[in-house]
């Protein structure tokens, strides 16, 4: 039994033994039940040694059961696939068609490498051809059509580029801003960063030299429960969250609307956190009087524009109104999300839809049109960024999973894996690991639905940007999933090449830069691969140092030149917090590390601030006017200037790209997401940037910045 459930595992690519990425390398062996329960989950049931013998059956044969495979991703320089056809088959029985997105055949010659394999099927002699295309086609996707005798059958054929897009000018170092968006603060939004905030910086950005901006993922969160803010948890990664709509901007907007909320607005504006139960619900509320009257509106224009906008968003668009409009009705019912629906509800083609779809119409139609105002404000700053020629402009964030409770789960739960979410075994960072209660896509159902649910995500996200962070981007190879009634897990591996031709396809198709977010456990090879196919790695300040975080912090000539290079990520104290040590006391406090390990962290972090005074002094990187003054031990001051020298030595690193903090130039002492924690123990997502908008630029911090970083880039 353990050798067929070895066997088995290993075929569908389930990993029975890993390694973690701590500071002292341990391996694991994987459980024979947490197998088990993965097996089953992808359709391969291998409880009994009759079921893994059945199991083992239908993966060696899955192939052979059909003529092609529903789609083949190749490159340019390889355009072939394979075809199984009865043994007695003559290469003069079959021909290949071979059409164009828009259905118009393009020409082809072709060959056909015969007897690439043998197999009898149900008494069926069977074997396996490759077709080799002669010449080249252009990238793009393809309907490939292959007659054998008078049958014919079809597949898409993804042709990809040799490597991602590279964008003009990143032949030069650039650098700019990694922002969360709802933190920025201004003196006219309604208490959280907005699209109109974002066209501003824009300007601010551009005129201080920077030609990129990073963002946190914009994604639509869930309607019903605003407080869950975490932009890593959305519901859907195509479309957009409303709570970054100006409400001012819509053009359906009156402005004695302000007047019924003035009192709220101001309360809001002011809270020391970012308020997203009281934010959400009164921008909603407003947002549903521009939407009656958008109805009623004789603005033919604005009524065409959403048309044309719900009708090329298709029947994504409706399912997401749809999971929202349901969501509100059932979840004041019902605990537990939308798997504790009724059954009439718990998917698009359920019983119970058309009926409720009929009766809230206009609901429906609210939530379309919020996604409809949404891209509209965002597609207006990228007009900003495209008016004031920045090189690159926004740079997107891709979630690496979807939430549980989500609408890409509802629509289709046939394509994620059941009972099992995504997380990270232990590594330098995370000692513990982590757990991060995202589904995931099952490997064998996404290449039967031909990608398309990936090709959509990617599309969505590269809408309106330059760059694309794919965070976690290992999960192009393999996933850490964890049961989730458990905290065992194992690693899950998918197509790679498969996967690395279609970002690259996109990647040039949308002309965007992609960057993998590649902090944690990484395999042998991996980003070699990444490297060969032009995907920009991440490199942070304190992932920068030899002996796995414990030695010197590298040189700037060190850093690889194709990195976007920041001080540290969301997950990471900024550099005050992490100077003073108050991420540690913040771990002891909420019972994350022991007083022990405490007290071992704080040694390591002393010594780790002498490597990075040691580091800065090397490369004379600190102010003229604000040279290094003491040793600063425990008790004195922050280092005035330190934030200086720390951006001057990364922006002077080989990197092409450089992204600063605007955390780190405000002094910032907390931070923006704790791992592992809800916002009962922390308030994740919920900082506001100290300094408004529109005092950013007169701000003597960011002017002080912002020079020491051009003087090097």
């Amino acid at each position: 039994m353990q050798e067929k459930l070895l066997e088995l595992a290993n075929k569908i690519g389930i990993a029975s033994s890993f390694s973690d990425a701590g500071m002292v390398r341990r391996e694991y062996g994987v459980s024979p039940e947490i197998l088990q329960k993965l097996l089953a989950a992808l359709g391969y049931p291998a409880g009994t040694p009759r079921e893994a013998e059945a199991s083992l059956q239908k993966w060696d044969e899955r192939r052979w059961r059909s003529v092609l495979e529903p789609v083949y991703v190749r490159e340019q320089s390889n355009l072939c696939f394979d075809v199984v056809v009865p043994l007695e088959t003559d290469a003069s029985q079959i021909s290949v068609r071979v059409f164009d997105e828009h259905n118009i055949l393009y020409p082809v010659s072709f060959r056909i490498e015969e007897h690439q394999a043998e197999k009898a099927i149900d008494g069926r002699e069977l074997k396996k051809n490759l077709i080799r295309l002669d010449g080249s086609l252009e990238i793009g996707y393809y309907t490939v059509a292959v007659s054998v005798g008078e049958n014919e059958y079809k597949t898409m054929l993804a042709v990809a580029p040799e490597r991602c897009y590279e964008a003009p000018g990143m032949e030069h170092k650039l650098w700019g801003y990694a922002i969360q968006l709802y933190s920025v603060k201004s003196e006219r939004n309604w208490g959280v960063g907005d699209f109109t905030d974002l066209a501003e910086l824009v300007k601010i950005s551009a005129h201080s030299g920077a030609d990129i901006i990073g963002l946190n993922p914009l994604n639509v969160l869930c309607h019903d429960f605003p407080e869950n803010a975490s932009p890593y948890q959305s519901i859907s990664r195509l479309f957009l969250n409303p709570v970054y709509i100006d409400v001012e901007r819509v053009p359906e907007y009156l402005s004695s609307d302000k007047l019924l909320i003035a009192d709220l607005l101001d309360e809001i504006r002011n809270t020391e956190l970012i308020a997203y139960g009281k934010i959400y619900p009164l921008k909603i509320k407003i947002l549903e009087k521009c939407f009656e009257r958008f109805q009623k509106s004789k603005d033919e224009l604005r009524r065409d524009a959403f048309k044309k906008f719900c009708r090329e968003q298709g029947d994504d668009l409706e399912r997401l109104a749809l999971f929202q409009s349901l969501y509100e009705v059932e979840s004041p019912k019902v605990w537990g999300g939308w798997r504790a629906w009724p059954q009439e509800y718990r998917s698009p083609q359920a019983a119970g839809i058309k009926d409720f779809a009929a009766a809230h119409k206009d609901r429906i139609e609210f939530f379309k049109f919020l996604q409809f105002e949404a891209d509209r404000q965002f597609s207006n700053a990228q007009k900003v960024v495209k008016d004031l020629g920045m090189k690159i402009g926004f740079y997107r964030d891709l979630a690496v999973g979807v939430g549980k409770d989500s609408a890409e789960y509802w629509s289709s739960p046939d394509l994620f894996i059941r009972d099992f979410g995504t997380g990270a075994p232990p590594d330098a960072f995370f000692p513990q690991g982590q757990k991060w209660g995202l589904c995931t896509f099952s490997p064998e159902a996404l290449k039967e639905k031909r990608y398309q649910p990936f090709i959509k995500i990617l599309r969505a996200n590269m809408r309106n940007a330059g760059a694309l962070r794919m965070d976690h981007v290992m999960s192009l190879m393999r996933l850490y999933v964890v049961e989730d009634e458990g905290s065992e897990g194992t690693y899950l591996y998918y197509n790679f090449e498969d996967m690395l031709n279609i970002v690259a396809l996109e990647s040039h198709l949308n002309q965007c830069v992609v960057v993998g977010e590649s902090i944690g456990n990484i395999p042998d090879g991996f980003l070699d691969a990444l490297h060969r196919r032009n995907i920009h790695p991440l490199s942070i300040l304190w992932g920068e140092r030899g002996d796995a975080g414990w030695g010197d912090f590298y040189a700037p000539e060190v850093y690889p030149r194709e990195a976007f290079t920041s001080v540290g990520t969301h997950d990471i104290p900024p550099l005050k917090m992490w100077w003073f040590g108050y991420d540690i006391a913040l771990n002891a406090s909420l019972g994350i590390i022991s007083e022990e390990t405490k007290n071992e962290e704080y040694r390591k972090r002393e010594g780790d601030r002498w490597k990075l005074l040691a580091l800065l002094d090397r490369n004379g990187v600190w102010p003229g006017d604000r040279p290094r003054s003491g040793d600063y031990i425990y008790g004195e001051n922050y280092p005035e200037g330190i934030e200086e020298a720390v951006h001057a030595f990364l922006a002077r690193s080989n990197s092409q790209v450089f992204l600063a903090q605007l955390e780190d130039f405000l002094h910032v002492t907390q931070r923006q997401n704790l791992p592992g924690t809800d916002y009962d123990k922390h308030p994740n997502w919920r900082r506001r940037l100290p300094v408004a908008l529109e005092k950013l630029v007169s701000d003597i911090a960011y002017i002080r910045n912002v020079a020491a970083i051009r003087r090097e880039r």
